[in-house]
């Protein structure tokens, strides 16, 4: 990829994988990070600074939006409902108008399946139209309708990208969670439910990131990224303990206890106004489904997941 480079998040998990790939090519990215610079080529901000956002993009042909707000428990209610709007919503429009003024190209959007509702049983693609549930998927749903909408105005090649959980070492996402425990002997073996979770790995994400800027056909599309294959919490639950080398459990904790266990900690939790870290909702991850279809990025662009979760889960547990 030719011309200059910059990546918002780049020191984040997907971000710094997306800086090593492009310099592993020999491009120099410039990076905006909210910690102090570490090299010349890295620009102190974040997206709701304006003049940070056009130090940025001086001169700069592409950019990779990785920056974004996740969710903190931690963190009161009607705090992280304005912090999502205030950095996956209105960060993301000022950086495409700092983008566009400073006569950006292209801008590559790293948003989430989080922008669309929930698929249940149901395996989504692009056209699921469901409602995003939570403050994070509405602030990265009118995001992506924004940045679009202004890539037409401008004339930007804009790529609107939705990544099912993403995997890797480094990460620190619900599986890297999981493994933990199953490491430790804390996590209970589950049942089979049948479920499907689509998942892909960290290094798939880089990819497609860099296939969608470059491709002209890509502009103004958006893609769901997603390993073709999804499975249920139980084997993901056996993969991980067979990449361990843990010895195979043949027996499982009943849902129906699973779920109880799940309604009495909502309830508690409720009470005393805490998060506890197994509820309903990580009830719902293990044994519910969330499988989304990426063919509409392989029909149009020939680009798919590679990383098995065999290999995925040993570079995961191994760290890079």
């Amino acid at each position: 990829m030719s011309g200059r480079i910059l990546v918002t998040g780049g020191r984040g998990f997907i971000g710094r994988r997306l800086v090593t790939a492009l310099q592993a090519d020999g491009a120099c990215p410039r990076v905006l990070t909210r910690q102090t610079p570490a090299a010349p080529s890295e620009v102190q901000g974040d997206v709701t600074d304006v003049t940070a956002l056009a130090r940025a993009c001086e001169g700069v042909e592409t950019v990779f939006h990785c920056a974004g707000h996740a969710h903190a428990f931690k963190t009161h209610a009607a705090d992280e409902i304005a912090r999502h709007w205030a950095v996956n919503f209105e960060g993301s429009v000022r950086l495409i108008d700092a983008a566009a003024a400073a006569g950006v190209r292209r801008l590559v959007f790293l948003s989430s399946v989080k922008a669309a509702g929930e698929p249940g049983d149901a395996q989504a693609d692009e056209t699921w139209s469901a409602a995003p549930e939570g403050a994070y998927g509405a602030a990265k749903r009118a995001a992506e309708a924004a940045l679009l909408e202004a890539g037409g105005r401008h004339g930007l090649h804009v790529v609107i990208l939705r990544p099912v959980m993403v995997y890797g070492a480094g990460g620190r996402g619900n599986l890297e969670r999981m493994a933990r425990l199953v490491r430790r002997g804390c996590f209970p073996p589950l049942p089979e439910t049948g479920n499907r979770r689509s998942l892909i790995h960290v290094d798939d994400v880089v990819s497609a990131l860099r296939v969608v800027a470059s491709d002209p056909r890509a502009a103004g599309r958006t893609y769901i990224l997603a390993h073709p294959i999804a499975c249920s919490g139980r084997a993901l639950y056996d993969e991980l303990r067979r990449v361990m080398g843990l010895a195979p459990i043949a027996w499982a904790v009943p849902a129906r206890l699973l779920q109880a266990a799940a309604w009495l900690a909502d309830g508690c939790g409720g009470l005393a106004g805490l998060h506890l870290p197994f509820n309903g909702e990580v009830l719902d991850r293990l044994l519910g489904s969330a499988c989304y279809s990426s063919e509409r990025i392989r029909m149009e662009l020939g680009w798919q997941a590679r990383v098995v979760l065999a290999d995925g889960l040993k570079e995961m547990l191994g760290g890079r």
